[in-house]
């Protein structure tokens, strides 16, 4: 009878061996397939990550660093190719900004003075006019400007020329350094260098050069009136005033009225052949021109002009003022 009872426990203790053991090889085999499915997983997921790379050189490491953190989740010995592909885009990003920093330091040196008025320019301009008195005499005056330099610093050069019907030229030369000292004027000086021919008779004529010193001021005055005004210290105590203001009345865009003034005032004079004191010459005109082109530009002129005449001197007598009207045409030439 005891027998019999053995017997039936040895049996069953041998069958919950069995059991355990079957149990114990399937827990393995469940583990190692499933060891065996993640790390094919994670050589996938850097296959994949690779040719992302190679694909597409330029992209930004933050848009693969979800896909490789998905596809790597149960396994960590990944991560390395992850951090060489950020490295590697981080050097990629390093290049790109390297060829911007060129651009940047190429406008950084880029020299803004021909955008900001120091550009070299030129303007020349030439202006020829024969005028009749009333006693019918005529008289040919030309003037020559031309101007050189940037809109701070200039240099001009004024020629003036008179010619008096059967009388010699006369005429004057004025070098100016020009700087602006506000926006609408420039401070002039420099030198002038003038030649009066004098008619002593019929039989002696005599030629007088002087040299001055010149400041003043060119620029537009309120209500557009482009303004030139000198003083002038020169020898034999020499020093006066000249004033030159005009300004353009648009009737249409070529047909322009141009008011002028100009005005001599003579402070002091001990030459040979001396101007009286005061006001000197005044000259008032109004100017009618058709603009061609900016280039082109015929005018008449009429105007009033009064000269107080010269002072008795030793080499000279005295001559009275003189006044009336003049009547004219020229041209202009801009270039």
């Amino acid at each position: 009878m005891r027998s019999i009872n053995v017997f039936p426990q040895t049996v069953l203790a041998g069958s919950l061996l069995l059991l355990s053991q079957l149990t114990l090889a399937q827990a393995q085999q469940d583990h190692t397939v499933h060891q065996q499915q993640s790390e094919s997983q994670g050589q996938q997921a850097e296959m994949d990550h690779s040719e992302m790379q190679h694909n597409m050189p330029s992209m930004h490491h933050s848009s693969m660093q979800p896909m490789a953190s998905h596809g790597m989740t149960s396994a960590p010995d990944s991560v390395k190719p992850v951090q060489a592909s950020q490295s590697t885009d981080h050097s990629h990003h390093q290049q790109i900004q390297g060829k911007e920093e060129p651009s940047e330091n190429k406008h950084s040196q880029h020299d803004h003075r021909a955008e900001h008025g120091a550009q070299v320019y030129m303007v020349n301009t030439f202006d020829n006019k024969w005028l009749i008195d009333e006693g019918g005499t005529g008289t040919l005056k030309s003037e020559f400007e031309t101007r050189i330099g940037t809109d701070e610093n200039k240099l001009f050069i004024k020629v003036h020329l008179d010619k008096h019907e059967s009388n010699a030229a006369e005429y004057e030369v004025k070098t100016l350094y020009s700087r602006m000292i506000s926006d609408f004027w420039d401070a002039q000086i420099g030198t002038r260098y003038r030649v009066e021919k004098v008619e002593l008779d019929q039989h002696r004529k005599d030629t007088e050069e002087k040299w001055d010193a010149v400041i003043g001021l060119h620029g537009l005055a309120p209500y557009f009136f482009e303004t030139d005004a000198y003083l002038y210290v020169g020898e034999d105590h020499y020093s006066g005033l000249s004033l030159e203001t005009e300004r353009d009345l648009l009737l249409t865009q070529k047909l322009i009225f141009q008011p002028y003034l100009d005005v001599d005032l003579v402070f002091s004079d001990d030459s040979k052949y001396a101007q009286k004191t005061g006001l000197s010459n005044v000259t008032a005109g109004l100017e009618t021109r058709y603009e061609i082109s900016k280039k082109v530009m015929p005018y008449i002129d009429i105007a009033y002009e009064y000269s107080k005449g010269n002072d008795a001197t030793p080499w000279q007598t005295e001559s009275g003022s003189e006044k009336g009207w003049l009547y004219g045409a020229g041209i202009r030439f801009k270039f």
